[in-house]
């Protein structure tokens, strides 16, 4: 008995190889960039009649090779620059990386090595794209590869210097669904614009939620992001506006017809995102207390795109 319960000890501190590298790619986070490339496409297809299977095929399959990159360069420079070197105890689980290089569980060259050929794969597809569909493609792509790299690479290292934020907005927002939108349309168009900045300020919402419970770490390795610069109470009130301005932009983009009147199924996710407000708020000083509202955040950002990928859908087959 003695001796099973220590096989059982010591295969859960030792993970296999397969079961490393998913804690590596920190899966959960990957559909943060499937979903609005999804939508982009789906706009696309529904209000311009235009969608190529198999360049849809490309672009989904790199943005998901790409964001697995950026994870684990992420991990890689915040490893280097001493952030994230806490122990599991009172840990959020969705916050300070994946630790896998904290806990020796991958060495940091294997882990480098993963980056270069993960970013390759991308950089192959993105370069297929701009010879078949044209230059602008290329545009997305250096904006969004030059923001995944220097979030943490020195010199640049603007995620620690508080443009982070921001960044995350814009690219995991207009960059990623423009740039679906253009691989299919080869033009860009208000609205995709409009409704690519919904998946920006969720995700704004997330970064901000993500680095509250790393504050202390944060500040004392030298990584001013928002959170570390304005304190975890200040920092509530930048969730909510994330929160706020992606409903709102539902709202006015109904209102006013800029989208079909199947989005407002967006809207749908309000009481979850109060919800996790209401946790946040009342918890935001204890990282495991408030690990619920992260989690709810991710489920938040990806109920709401599903619901405006559906509603996008469902206009299409309407109109046909």
């Amino acid at each position: 008995m003695t001796l099973k319960m220590n096989h059982s000890l010591k295969h859960e501190a030792h993970p296999g190889v397969i079961n490393k590298w998913m804690r590596a790619f920190r899966l959960h986070y990957v559909p943060t960039s499937i979903f609005p490339a999804l939508l982009g496409s789906v706009i696309a297809w529904s209000r311009f009649d235009q969608f190529n299977v198999f360049y849809f095929s490309l672009v989904i399959g790199a943005v998901t090779v790409h964001h697995i990159g950026l994870n684990m360069i992420d991990d890689v420079f915040d490893y280097r620059h001493a952030v994230d070197h806490s122990s599991g105890d009172g840990k959020n689980p969705y916050t300070g990386g994946s630790g896998v290089l904290t806990g020796k569980l991958i060495p940091l060259q294997h882990m480098i090595t993963a980056v270069v050929i993960f970013y390759l794969i991308a950089l192959m597809v993105a370069a297929y794209l701009t010879v078949q569909v044209g230059w602008v493609v290329l545009v997305f792509v250096a904006i969004g590869s030059f923001s995944s790299v220097f979030y943490t690479m020195p010199p640049i290292r603007y995620g620690y210097r508080g443009f982070g934020e921001l960044s995350m907005l814009i690219n995991f927002g207009p960059v990623i669904s423009l740039g679906s939108f253009y691989v299919q349309t080869r033009s860009v168009a208000w609205e995709p614009f409009v409704i690519s900045l919904i998946p920006g300020f969720l995700m704004w919402s997330m970064i901000i939620i993500n680095e509250i419970p790393d504050y202390d770490e944060d500040l004392r390795s030298g990584k001013l992001n928002l959170v570390a610069r304005i304190g975890t109470k200040k920092s509530i009130a930048l969730y909510a506006a994330g929160l706020f301005c992606a409903y709102f932009t539902i709202l006015i983009s109904v209102c006013f017809r800029l989208t079909p009147w199947s989005v407002v199924s967006g809207l749908f996710t309000i009481p979850m995102a109060y919800h996790a407000f209401k946790i946040l708020k009342e918890n935001y000083l204890d990282k495991t207390k408030m690990a619920p509202a992260n989690l709810a955040t991710i489920k938040i950002h990806a109920l709401t795109m599903i619901f405006l990928i559906i509603g996008y859908w469902v206009d299409g087959i309407l109109q046909r």
